[in-house]
């Protein structure tokens, strides 16, 4: 799959001592003791943002040390029947799959009934059910004026390539308190109860909504004094310059830390763009940048929306669970493919906190597309967001991408009812295809679910879009996402993405 360009390797180099180690360097200026006032928030988001590379970790030292995180002996899975994990088991009374300990998560039946009345209004399925807040979270730290943020390479037992670049942290609740009886995650001191002068982002955010039950995760960055922040071979410091260059890559970047990224609000010069659609895209960063619709009218239209959908979530048994689901040689899934299904899994990992264990992962049907159109109004870049509800969103209706679908799950549909704008994106000209790359989702909990993510500029002759559909600036998007479930997580991945393009 062809990545978008990058900026130049060595663009914005970040000098600090050349003695200091490339993944643990020093700070070559005073400790940062508190947060910046906002505005100085943005100026250090955006200058880190055009450091293309840094001496803190240098490019070329980077491929070094992920390729041999990646070439890493000790990781391996195996898939297993359900009924063989070791600590799982199928509940007598209800079928549903649970943790010995009753943490961690379940699957459990949905039953979901939607108000419209028509195709598809009432179904049932699986559903990963985790009642806990886990945390994503960044530290940031300053080196020679420039921050850096600090991430790890974490291997997953469903990642596409094992290892993903992951935030500094990414655990459950079960995960900080030690359920697993394992050591407990790497820097989770940092953010547990932070200093109030030291949080950039802290906001609860939604998570896959058709496979979790009303899952969030908090979302946070928080600024660190370097010298507090204990070195590990699996974590380095890179700029945001650098990790904007890694989102155009395949299966690199994992959907978690751009989930996060997202949620940085910063502006840079148009000056900085390579082209007259990233000049559109840097434009669009700015608050004061003219926008198709004010943000309050949007954040009412939306609003609107959620108020008149009607979206009903039933919790049923596992093994009630009707509509061509059922339990067969050791998984759980559909006779015709469609969806996904429920495998078990044995892994080995060296790496993590508990070097075995036995899990369930979910298996979804491949071919995933998530997209967004866009548009410059007035030379400012707007993107197509589509406001729609998903089984287990907590607050009925979120923002998600122009497109996000699997298009094997809707072959059998007549072509009214397949998924808006499906063909505009797929069968766009090369010349219109903005990103174009490959990203798999959470893979603690999936197994290979890789979705292909583009940013595709609109056709002209579009015409006006239904009304479920909003023309959104990204500094709009950016202020929706203060508020908390407003965008879902691939909506919050392609905002990300879209920072590799500029």
């Amino acid at each position: 799959m062809p990545a978008a360009e990058t900026a130049p390797a060595s663009a914005g180099m970040v000098p600090v001592p050349a003695a200091t180690g490339p993944a643990m360097a020093e700070p070559a200026t005073a400790p940062v003791g508190t947060t910046p006032a906002p505005g100085a928030v943005r100026e250090a988001l955006a200058l880190s943002a055009l450091a293309g590379d840094s001496a803190v970790m240098p490019n070329a030292v980077f491929e070094r040390w992920f390729a041999e995180r990646q070439a890493r002996e000790g990781f391996t899975v195996r898939r297993i029947p359900l009924e063989a994990m070791d600590g799982w088991h199928f509940a007598p009374d209800t079928g549903d799959l649970r943790h010995d300990s009753g943490h961690f998560f379940a699957v459990e039946g949905l039953r979901v009934r939607t108000g419209d009345g028509g195709p598809g209004a009432c179904w049932e399925q699986p559903v990963i059910s985790q009642r806990e807040i886990g945390v994503l979270g960044f530290l940031v730290a300053e080196f020679d004026g420039v921050w850096h943020f600090l991430v790890q390479a974490k291997t997953e037992p469903g990642n596409v390539n094992t290892v993903h670049l992951a935030p500094t942290v990414q655990a459950t609740r079960s995960n900080l308190m030690g359920v697993h009886q394992g050591r407990g995650p790497h820097h989770a001191e940092h953010f547990v109860a932070p200093s109030a002068g030291r949080v950039l982002v802290d906001s609860l955010q939604s998570e896959r909504g058709s496979w979790f039950l009303r899952k969030r995760n908090r979302h946070m960055v928080v600024v660190a004094d370097p010298r507090d922040v204990a070195g590990h071979e699996d974590f380095c410091w890179l700029t945001l310059g650098q990790i904007r260059r890694l989102l155009g890559r395949d299966n690199l970047v994992s959907m978690e830390a751009s989930s996060v990224l997202a949620c940085l609000s910063y502006e840079v010069d148009e000056a900085a763009a390579r082209d007259g659609y990233g000049a559109a895209l840097l434009r669009s960063l700015a608050p004061a940048a003219p926008t198709v619709h004010s943000t309050p009218a949007l954040v009412s239209a939306v609003n609107e929306i959620k108020a008149r959908t009607r979206v009903e979530q039933q919790s049923i048994p596992l093994a009630e669970v009707g509509g061509g689901w059922r339990r067969a040689d050791g998984a759980l899934g559909r006779s015709d493919g469609r969806y996904f299904g429920i495998t078990g899994a044995e892994v080995w990992a060296a790496s993590r906190e508990v070097g075995h264990w036995a899990q369930p992962l979910l298996v979804p049907a491949p071919g995933g597309v998530c997209a967004l159109l866009t548009r410059a109004v007035d030379g400012v870049l707007h993107v197509l967001l589509h406001a729609r509800s998903e089984a287990g969103l907590l607050d009925v209706v979120e923002l998600c991408p122009t497109v996000q679908c699997t298009p094997s799950n809707h072959r059998h549909l007549p072509e009214r009812q397949r998924p808006r704008f499906l063909r505009e994106v797929l069968g766009a000209p090369p010349a219109r295809v903005r990103y174009d790359v490959m990203v798999s989702e959470e893979g603690a909990r999936f197994d290979r679910a890789e979705n292909r993510y583009l940013v595709v500029e609109a056709p002209d002759d579009l015409g006006d879009v239904p009304d479920d559909y909003v023309w959104v600036s990204l500094a709009q998007a950016g202020e929706l996402l203060g508020r908390g479930y407003f965008l879902n997580m691939q909506a919050r991945t392609l905002l990300a993405a879209l920072h590799a393009v500029w």
